[in-house]
Protein backbone atom coordinates (compact mmCIF):
# COMPACT_ATOMS: atom_id res chain seq x y z
CA UNK A 1 0.00 0.00 0.00
CA UNK A 2 1.28 3.80 -0.83
CA UNK A 3 2.16 5.68 2.24
CA UNK A 4 2.59 9.25 2.45
CA UNK A 5 5.01 11.61 3.95
CA UNK A 6 7.09 14.46 2.96
CA UNK A 7 9.05 17.00 4.77
CA UNK A 8 7.07 19.59 6.03
CA UNK A 9 9.51 22.53 4.46
CA UNK A 10 9.58 20.52 1.03
CA UNK A 11 6.09 20.11 0.67
CA UNK A 12 4.81 23.51 1.53
CA UNK A 13 7.64 25.24 -0.83
CA UNK A 14 7.96 22.61 -3.68
CA UNK A 15 4.90 20.67 -4.02
CA UNK A 16 2.16 23.47 -3.24
CA UNK A 17 3.57 26.49 -4.32
CA UNK A 18 0.54 28.65 -4.09
CA UNK A 19 0.34 27.58 -0.52
CA UNK A 20 0.24 31.22 1.06
CA UNK A 21 2.59 29.92 3.67
CA UNK A 22 5.71 28.63 0.91
CA UNK A 23 7.20 32.51 0.51
CA UNK A 24 7.57 32.60 3.71
CA UNK A 25 9.74 29.54 3.68
CA UNK A 26 11.11 30.43 0.58
CA UNK A 27 12.05 34.33 2.18
CA UNK A 28 14.09 31.93 4.81
CA UNK A 29 15.55 30.92 2.31
CA UNK A 30 14.91 27.11 2.62
CA UNK A 31 15.18 26.20 -0.88
CA UNK A 32 17.07 23.40 -1.90
CA UNK A 33 18.13 23.03 -5.38
CA UNK A 34 16.67 21.01 -8.04
CA UNK A 35 19.11 18.38 -8.46
CA UNK A 36 18.69 17.23 -4.61
CA UNK A 37 15.33 18.24 -4.68
CA UNK A 38 14.50 15.61 -7.56
CA UNK A 39 16.45 13.28 -5.96
CA UNK A 40 14.49 13.14 -2.94
CA UNK A 41 11.44 13.30 -5.11
CA UNK A 42 12.17 10.04 -7.23
CA UNK A 43 13.68 8.43 -3.77
CA UNK A 44 10.22 8.68 -2.20
CA UNK A 45 8.66 7.45 -4.85
CA UNK A 46 10.74 4.41 -5.15
CA UNK A 47 10.35 4.01 -1.28
CA UNK A 48 6.35 4.03 -2.03
CA UNK A 49 6.14 7.22 0.34
CA UNK A 50 4.83 9.60 -2.22
CA UNK A 51 1.93 9.69 -4.00
CA UNK A 52 1.46 10.82 -7.19
CA UNK A 53 -1.54 12.56 -9.01
CA UNK A 54 -3.91 10.28 -9.74
CA UNK A 55 -2.83 8.16 -6.94
CA UNK A 56 -5.28 7.30 -3.83
CA UNK A 57 -5.30 5.18 -0.72
CA UNK A 58 -6.99 1.88 -1.05
CA UNK A 59 -10.39 2.32 0.51
CA UNK A 60 -9.97 -0.09 4.16
CA UNK A 61 -12.69 -2.26 5.20
CA UNK A 62 -14.41 -0.97 8.48
CA UNK A 63 -15.53 -3.40 10.82
CA UNK A 64 -19.04 -5.22 10.27
CA UNK A 65 -20.18 -3.58 13.36
CA UNK A 66 -19.26 0.26 11.95
CA UNK A 67 -22.84 0.98 10.11
CA UNK A 68 -24.69 -0.32 13.28
CA UNK A 69 -22.38 1.85 15.57
CA UNK A 70 -23.10 5.08 13.74
CA UNK A 71 -27.01 4.47 13.61
CA UNK A 72 -27.35 3.08 16.89
CA UNK A 73 -25.14 6.45 18.17
CA UNK A 74 -27.33 9.32 15.93
CA UNK A 75 -29.71 9.63 18.81
CA UNK A 76 -27.14 10.49 21.30
CA UNK A 77 -25.46 12.76 18.76
CA UNK A 78 -28.93 14.96 18.06
CA UNK A 79 -29.94 14.63 21.83
CA UNK A 80 -26.02 16.37 22.56
CA UNK A 81 -26.58 19.04 19.80
CA UNK A 82 -29.98 19.87 21.44
CA UNK A 83 -28.70 20.29 24.51
CA UNK A 84 -25.58 22.13 23.34
CA UNK A 85 -28.23 24.30 21.22
CA UNK A 86 -30.16 25.29 24.27
CA UNK A 87 -27.48 26.33 26.69
CA UNK A 88 -24.70 28.32 24.25
CA UNK A 89 -22.17 29.88 25.46
CA UNK A 90 -19.63 32.49 24.51
CA UNK A 91 -15.71 32.31 23.54
CA UNK A 92 -14.05 31.64 26.01
CA UNK A 93 -16.40 30.95 28.47
CA UNK A 94 -17.46 27.37 27.36
CA UNK A 95 -17.48 26.09 30.88
CA UNK A 96 -20.08 23.70 31.23
CA UNK A 97 -19.81 22.98 27.31
CA UNK A 98 -16.21 21.89 27.98
CA UNK A 99 -17.51 19.41 30.90
CA UNK A 100 -20.05 17.88 28.95
CA UNK A 101 -17.58 16.83 26.49
CA UNK A 102 -14.67 15.89 28.94
CA UNK A 103 -17.43 13.89 31.02
CA UNK A 104 -18.33 11.81 28.15
CA UNK A 105 -14.61 11.17 26.48
CA UNK A 106 -13.59 10.25 30.21
CA UNK A 107 -16.61 7.96 30.49
CA UNK A 108 -14.96 6.27 27.04
CA UNK A 109 -11.56 5.43 29.09
CA UNK A 110 -9.97 8.01 26.84
CA UNK A 111 -6.98 10.27 27.90
CA UNK A 112 -8.56 13.68 28.35
CA UNK A 113 -6.99 16.99 29.00
CA UNK A 114 -9.23 20.12 30.05
CA UNK A 115 -8.36 23.66 30.27
CA UNK A 116 -6.98 24.39 27.58
CA UNK A 117 -6.13 27.52 26.11
CA UNK A 118 -8.85 28.44 28.87
CA UNK A 119 -12.00 25.71 27.89
CA UNK A 120 -10.29 23.48 25.47
CA UNK A 121 -10.55 19.45 25.70
CA UNK A 122 -8.70 16.94 24.06
CA UNK A 123 -9.02 13.40 24.36
CA UNK A 124 -6.32 10.77 22.78
CA UNK A 125 -7.80 7.40 21.92
CA UNK A 126 -4.66 4.52 21.26
CA UNK A 127 -5.74 2.04 18.29
CA UNK A 128 -4.95 -1.72 18.22
CA UNK A 129 -3.16 -1.33 14.82
CA UNK A 130 -0.25 1.00 14.30
CA UNK A 131 -0.42 4.01 12.28
CA UNK A 132 -0.58 8.12 12.31
CA UNK A 133 -1.33 10.41 14.93
CA UNK A 134 -4.75 12.11 13.37
CA UNK A 135 -6.44 14.75 14.88
CA UNK A 136 -9.84 15.72 14.50
CA UNK A 137 -11.54 19.19 15.65
CA UNK A 138 -14.54 20.42 16.79
CA UNK A 139 -15.19 23.90 17.96
CA UNK A 140 -18.13 24.58 21.05
CA UNK A 141 -18.30 28.35 21.07
CA UNK A 142 -21.22 30.08 20.03
CA UNK A 143 -22.02 33.98 18.96
CA UNK A 144 -23.77 37.09 20.36
CA UNK A 145 -26.97 37.02 18.94
CA UNK A 146 -30.69 36.71 19.95
CA UNK A 147 -32.35 33.63 18.45
CA UNK A 148 -35.46 33.66 16.67
CA UNK A 149 -36.23 30.38 15.59
CA UNK A 150 -38.75 28.76 16.82
CA UNK A 151 -37.89 25.24 18.21
CA UNK A 152 -38.07 23.75 21.40
CA UNK A 153 -35.10 23.60 22.24
CA UNK A 154 -34.31 27.29 21.04
CA UNK A 155 -31.77 29.17 23.54
CA UNK A 156 -33.05 31.90 25.80
CA UNK A 157 -29.54 32.35 27.15
CA UNK A 158 -28.42 36.27 27.65
CA UNK A 159 -25.33 37.45 28.59
CA UNK A 160 -22.73 40.67 28.98
CA UNK A 161 -20.09 40.63 25.79
CA UNK A 162 -17.71 43.59 25.74
CA UNK A 163 -19.96 45.86 27.85
CA UNK A 164 -23.26 45.03 26.17
CA UNK A 165 -26.31 42.62 27.17
CA UNK A 166 -26.50 40.23 24.55
CA UNK A 167 -28.21 37.00 23.60
CA UNK A 168 -26.68 33.58 22.59
CA UNK A 169 -27.07 31.45 19.89
CA UNK A 170 -25.27 28.56 18.34
CA UNK A 171 -26.09 30.73 14.60
CA UNK A 172 -23.30 28.70 13.07
CA UNK A 173 -23.84 24.98 14.14
CA UNK A 174 -20.67 24.62 16.11
CA UNK A 175 -23.25 22.81 18.86
CA UNK A 176 -23.25 20.18 15.76
CA UNK A 177 -19.54 19.81 15.08
CA UNK A 178 -19.40 19.00 18.72
CA UNK A 179 -22.08 16.58 18.76
CA UNK A 180 -21.00 14.78 15.58
CA UNK A 181 -17.19 15.08 17.37
CA UNK A 182 -18.69 13.30 20.19
CA UNK A 183 -20.39 10.54 18.68
CA UNK A 184 -17.24 9.89 16.72
CA UNK A 185 -15.26 9.60 19.65
CA UNK A 186 -17.54 6.71 21.15
CA UNK A 187 -18.07 4.93 17.90
CA UNK A 188 -14.27 4.88 16.95
CA UNK A 189 -13.95 3.61 20.67
CA UNK A 190 -16.12 1.26 20.41
CA UNK A 191 -13.76 0.01 17.34
CA UNK A 192 -10.50 0.33 19.56
CA UNK A 193 -8.70 -2.67 18.54
CA UNK A 194 -8.87 -1.93 14.84
CA UNK A 195 -8.45 1.52 14.69
CA UNK A 196 -4.97 2.13 13.28
CA UNK A 197 -2.97 4.37 14.76
CA UNK A 198 -3.67 7.00 17.49
CA UNK A 199 -6.34 9.80 17.23
CA UNK A 200 -6.50 12.94 18.97
CA UNK A 201 -10.47 14.48 19.65
CA UNK A 202 -9.87 18.39 19.53
CA UNK A 203 -12.64 20.56 21.28
CA UNK A 204 -11.77 24.03 20.53
CA UNK A 205 -12.99 27.39 21.78
CA UNK A 206 -13.28 30.79 20.62
CA UNK A 207 -13.71 29.83 17.05
CA UNK A 208 -15.30 32.35 16.51
CA UNK A 209 -13.31 35.25 18.58
CA UNK A 210 -12.95 36.02 22.34
CA UNK A 211 -13.86 38.97 24.26
CA UNK A 212 -11.63 42.08 24.19
CA UNK A 213 -8.71 42.05 25.00
CA UNK A 214 -8.31 37.96 25.15
CA UNK A 215 -6.40 35.44 23.52
CA UNK A 216 -8.00 31.72 22.72
CA UNK A 217 -9.03 29.91 19.60
CA UNK A 218 -7.27 27.72 17.47
CA UNK A 219 -3.47 29.77 17.48
CA UNK A 220 -3.62 29.41 21.50
CA UNK A 221 -4.40 25.91 21.32
CA UNK A 222 -1.03 25.76 19.22
CA UNK A 223 1.05 27.21 21.13
CA UNK A 224 -0.16 25.37 24.13
CA UNK A 225 1.53 22.35 22.26
CA UNK A 226 -1.96 20.05 21.25
CA UNK A 227 0.38 19.25 17.88
CA UNK A 228 3.21 18.39 19.59
CA UNK A 229 2.45 15.41 22.25
CA UNK A 230 2.43 13.34 20.48
CA UNK A 231 3.29 14.88 17.39
CA UNK A 232 0.39 15.14 14.52
CA UNK A 233 0.56 13.64 11.46
CA UNK A 234 -2.30 15.18 9.95
CA UNK A 235 -5.56 17.35 10.72
CA UNK A 236 -9.13 16.70 9.66
CA UNK A 237 -12.13 19.18 10.67
CA UNK A 238 -15.47 19.86 8.87
CA UNK A 239 -17.87 22.71 9.07
CA UNK A 240 -22.12 22.35 8.95
CA UNK A 241 -23.34 24.48 6.30
CA UNK A 242 -27.25 25.66 6.25
CA UNK A 243 -27.19 25.86 2.03
CA UNK A 244 -25.79 22.66 1.64
CA UNK A 245 -28.22 19.75 1.70
CA UNK A 246 -28.22 17.11 4.47
CA UNK A 247 -26.20 14.36 3.51
CA UNK A 248 -24.02 16.08 1.38
CA UNK A 249 -20.24 17.22 1.30
CA UNK A 250 -18.18 20.15 -0.14
CA UNK A 251 -14.90 20.98 -0.59
CA UNK A 252 -11.97 22.66 -2.07
CA UNK A 253 -8.36 21.94 -2.60
CA UNK A 254 -5.61 24.47 -2.06
CA UNK A 255 -7.07 27.40 -0.43
CA UNK A 256 -10.57 27.00 0.85
CA UNK A 257 -11.63 30.04 3.09
CA UNK A 258 -10.47 33.13 3.42
CA UNK A 259 -7.34 34.92 5.01
CA UNK A 260 -8.98 37.40 8.16
CA UNK A 261 -8.02 40.63 9.61
CA UNK A 262 -9.54 42.76 11.59
CA UNK A 263 -9.16 47.13 11.23
CA UNK A 264 -10.15 50.16 13.26
CA UNK A 265 -9.56 53.51 11.55
CA UNK A 266 -9.90 56.18 14.07
CA UNK A 267 -10.51 59.82 12.32
CA UNK A 268 -9.85 62.87 13.88
CA UNK A 269 -11.59 66.32 13.09
CA UNK A 270 -12.49 69.25 14.74
CA UNK A 271 -16.18 69.38 16.71
CA UNK A 272 -18.54 72.20 15.90
CA UNK A 273 -22.18 73.01 16.47
CA UNK A 274 -24.12 71.40 14.17
CA UNK A 275 -25.71 74.50 12.65
CA UNK A 276 -21.88 75.63 11.85
CA UNK A 277 -20.15 72.80 10.18
CA UNK A 278 -18.18 75.69 8.85
CA UNK A 279 -16.65 76.32 11.82
CA UNK A 280 -14.90 72.59 12.43
CA UNK A 281 -13.62 69.55 10.68
CA UNK A 282 -16.61 66.57 10.35
CA UNK A 283 -15.05 63.35 11.03
CA UNK A 284 -18.58 62.06 10.47
CA UNK A 285 -18.45 63.39 6.88
CA UNK A 286 -14.59 62.09 6.21
CA UNK A 287 -15.72 58.23 7.63
CA UNK A 288 -18.34 58.24 5.18
CA UNK A 289 -15.60 58.89 2.26
CA UNK A 290 -13.76 56.69 3.42
CA UNK A 291 -16.26 53.72 3.61
CA UNK A 292 -16.82 54.11 0.07
CA UNK A 293 -13.07 54.54 -1.38
CA UNK A 294 -12.08 51.31 0.86
CA UNK A 295 -14.77 49.72 -1.56
CA UNK A 296 -12.82 50.98 -4.91
CA UNK A 297 -9.77 48.93 -3.34
CA UNK A 298 -11.38 45.45 -4.58
CA UNK A 299 -13.62 46.73 -7.01
CA UNK A 300 -11.60 48.99 -9.30
CA UNK A 301 -7.66 48.30 -7.68
CA UNK A 302 -7.21 44.68 -7.28
CA UNK A 303 -6.82 41.84 -9.82
CA UNK A 304 -10.16 39.90 -8.84
CA UNK A 305 -9.90 37.21 -11.75
CA UNK A 306 -6.87 35.95 -9.11
CA UNK A 307 -8.59 35.41 -5.90
CA UNK A 308 -11.90 37.12 -4.58
CA UNK A 309 -11.36 39.58 -1.44
CA UNK A 310 -13.81 41.41 0.49
CA UNK A 311 -13.12 44.90 2.77
CA UNK A 312 -16.25 45.05 5.08
CA UNK A 313 -17.35 47.91 7.04
CA UNK A 314 -18.95 46.75 10.49
CA UNK A 315 -19.47 49.45 12.33
CA UNK A 316 -18.80 53.11 12.79
CA UNK A 317 -19.32 55.30 15.93
CA UNK A 318 -19.20 58.96 16.31
CA UNK A 319 -21.01 61.51 18.43
CA UNK A 320 -23.44 62.08 21.49
CA UNK A 321 -26.52 64.35 20.51
CA UNK A 322 -27.32 65.17 17.04
CA UNK A 323 -26.72 68.77 16.75
CA UNK A 324 -23.15 68.42 18.08
CA UNK A 325 -20.28 67.55 15.11
CA UNK A 326 -18.23 65.32 17.35
CA UNK A 327 -14.29 65.57 17.48
CA UNK A 328 -13.51 61.64 16.62
CA UNK A 329 -14.94 58.73 14.68
CA UNK A 330 -14.01 55.23 14.95
CA UNK A 331 -14.92 52.43 12.44
CA UNK A 332 -14.12 48.65 12.91
CA UNK A 333 -13.91 45.85 10.21
CA UNK A 334 -13.00 43.03 8.63
CA UNK A 335 -10.68 42.29 5.32
CA UNK A 336 -10.82 39.08 3.89
CA UNK A 337 -8.33 37.61 1.00
CA UNK A 338 -6.80 34.28 -0.22
CA UNK A 339 -4.36 35.68 -1.82
CA UNK A 340 -0.90 36.49 0.58
CA UNK A 341 0.36 39.27 -1.99
CA UNK A 342 -3.28 40.83 -2.48
CA UNK A 343 -3.52 40.21 1.13
CA UNK A 344 -0.58 42.70 1.71
CA UNK A 345 -1.18 45.15 -1.05
CA UNK A 346 -4.79 45.87 0.18
CA UNK A 347 -3.52 46.41 3.65
CA UNK A 348 -1.04 49.34 2.07
CA UNK A 349 -4.07 50.70 -0.16
CA UNK A 350 -5.97 51.02 2.58
CA UNK A 351 -3.51 52.73 4.98
CA UNK A 352 -2.72 55.33 1.96
CA UNK A 353 -6.36 55.73 1.28
CA UNK A 354 -7.27 56.34 4.91
CA UNK A 355 -4.88 58.85 5.72
CA UNK A 356 -5.47 60.64 2.30
CA UNK A 357 -9.03 61.32 2.33
CA UNK A 358 -9.02 62.23 5.89
CA UNK A 359 -5.63 64.84 4.78
CA UNK A 360 -7.61 66.08 2.13
CA UNK A 361 -10.58 67.34 4.57
CA UNK A 362 -8.30 68.67 6.98
CA UNK A 363 -8.50 65.70 9.09
CA UNK A 364 -6.17 63.20 10.44
CA UNK A 365 -6.74 59.58 10.19
CA UNK A 366 -4.75 56.19 11.47
CA UNK A 367 -5.60 52.95 10.92
CA UNK A 368 -4.78 49.54 12.82
CA UNK A 369 -5.08 46.15 11.21
CA UNK A 370 -5.00 42.67 13.52
CA UNK A 371 -4.29 39.12 12.31
CA UNK A 372 -7.24 36.55 12.84
CA UNK A 373 -6.79 33.79 11.02
CA UNK A 374 -4.51 32.43 7.58
CA UNK A 375 -6.09 31.26 4.94
CA UNK A 376 -7.77 27.75 5.44
CA UNK A 377 -5.34 25.61 3.13
CA UNK A 378 -6.27 22.03 2.16
CA UNK A 379 -2.95 20.34 0.99
CA UNK A 380 -4.07 19.07 -2.37
CA UNK A 381 -2.27 15.73 -2.18
CA UNK A 382 -3.94 14.93 1.00
CA UNK A 383 -6.92 16.04 -0.94
CA UNK A 384 -6.66 13.69 -3.93
CA UNK A 385 -6.21 11.04 -1.34
CA UNK A 386 -8.84 11.44 0.56
CA UNK A 387 -11.74 12.07 -2.06
CA UNK A 388 -12.56 8.76 -1.63
CA UNK A 389 -13.35 8.22 2.33
CA UNK A 390 -15.74 10.98 1.39
CA UNK A 391 -17.40 9.28 -1.43
CA UNK A 392 -17.92 6.33 1.30
CA UNK A 393 -19.08 8.53 3.66
CA UNK A 394 -22.08 10.04 1.68
CA UNK A 395 -21.89 8.20 -1.89
CA UNK A 396 -19.92 9.72 -4.64
CA UNK A 397 -22.79 11.31 -6.18
CA UNK A 398 -22.94 13.68 -2.36
CA UNK A 399 -19.30 14.98 -3.01
CA UNK A 400 -18.22 17.46 -4.89
CA UNK A 401 -15.73 19.97 -5.36
CA UNK A 402 -16.77 24.12 -4.74
CA UNK A 403 -15.46 27.34 -4.69
CA UNK A 404 -13.39 29.69 -2.91
CA UNK A 405 -15.21 31.18 0.36
CA UNK A 406 -14.85 34.35 2.28
CA UNK A 407 -15.52 33.19 5.67
CA UNK A 408 -12.75 33.07 7.65
CA UNK A 409 -11.72 29.68 9.85
CA UNK A 410 -9.20 29.42 12.43
CA UNK A 411 -8.90 25.99 12.01
CA UNK A 412 -6.24 27.38 9.26
CA UNK A 413 -3.51 27.30 12.18
CA UNK A 414 -3.47 23.73 12.44
CA UNK A 415 -2.61 23.46 8.76
CA UNK A 416 0.91 25.27 9.24
CA UNK A 417 1.92 22.51 11.43
CA UNK A 418 0.72 19.33 9.38
CA UNK A 419 -0.76 18.64 6.56
CA UNK A 420 -4.79 19.17 7.16
CA UNK A 421 -8.38 19.05 5.19
CA UNK A 422 -11.18 20.90 5.95
CA UNK A 423 -14.77 20.76 4.46
CA UNK A 424 -18.17 21.09 4.47
CA UNK A 425 -21.00 19.14 5.01
CA UNK A 426 -24.87 19.82 4.36
CA UNK A 427 -27.33 21.06 6.99
CA UNK A 428 -30.26 22.18 4.53
CA UNK A 429 -33.60 20.03 4.71
CA UNK A 430 -33.58 18.41 1.39
CA UNK A 431 -35.43 20.03 -1.18
CA UNK A 432 -35.14 23.34 0.04
CA UNK A 433 -33.75 26.43 -1.84
CA UNK A 434 -30.26 27.08 -1.03
CA UNK A 435 -30.53 30.89 -2.11
CA UNK A 436 -33.34 31.07 0.88
CA UNK A 437 -31.43 28.90 3.40
CA UNK A 438 -30.91 31.44 6.68
CA UNK A 439 -27.46 32.53 6.33
CA UNK A 440 -24.89 31.96 9.27
CA UNK A 441 -24.54 34.50 12.20
CA UNK A 442 -28.02 35.26 11.40
CA UNK A 443 -30.84 34.97 14.43
CA UNK A 444 -32.78 32.95 12.02
CA UNK A 445 -30.04 30.02 11.26
CA UNK A 446 -31.25 26.59 10.97
CA UNK A 447 -29.82 23.02 10.98
CA UNK A 448 -31.49 19.81 9.58
CA UNK A 449 -29.96 17.38 11.94
CA UNK A 450 -30.60 14.37 9.12
CA UNK A 451 -27.07 14.84 8.23
CA UNK A 452 -25.23 14.06 11.52
CA UNK A 453 -24.43 10.63 10.46
CA UNK A 454 -22.38 11.89 7.08
CA UNK A 455 -20.14 13.83 9.83
CA UNK A 456 -19.51 10.76 11.97
CA UNK A 457 -19.23 8.70 9.02
CA UNK A 458 -16.53 10.99 7.06
CA UNK A 459 -13.91 11.32 10.28
CA UNK A 460 -14.17 7.33 10.47
CA UNK A 461 -13.70 6.63 6.64
CA UNK A 462 -10.82 9.20 7.45
CA UNK A 463 -9.33 7.83 10.45
CA UNK A 464 -9.12 4.19 9.29
CA UNK A 465 -8.06 4.92 5.51
CA UNK A 466 -5.44 7.57 6.32
CA UNK A 467 -4.54 5.50 9.12
CA UNK A 468 -3.93 1.80 7.24
CA UNK A 469 -2.54 4.21 4.00
CA UNK A 470 0.10 5.58 6.66
CA UNK A 471 0.65 3.13 9.14
CA UNK A 472 0.57 -0.24 7.49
Amino acid sequence: MHKFKLDNHLKKVFLFPNNPQASRLQNKKHVFPHIPYLAFMLKQLIAGCLLLPGMSFAQSKLPAEYEGLVKAEMPKVVAWRRDIHEHPELGNREFNTSKKVADHLKSLGLEVKTGIAKTGVTAILKGGRPGPVILLRADMDALPLTEAVDIPFASKVTTEYNGQHVGVMHACGHDSHTAILMGTAEVLTKMKKDVPGTVIFLFQPAEEGTPDGEKGGAEEMVEEGVMDNPKVDVAFGLHIESHIEAGKIEYRSGGFMAACDWFTIKVKGKGSHGASPWSGVDPIVVSAQIINALQTIVSRQEDLTKAPAVITVGTINGGIRKNIIPDECVMTGTIRTLDTAMQRDIQFRMKRTVEMIAASAGATAEISIEKAAPVVYNTPSLVRQMIPSLQAAAGKSNVKEEGWKTGAEDFSYYGLKAPAFFFNIGGMPKGNDPKKAPSHHTTSFYIDESGFDVGVKAFCQLVFDYGSGKGE
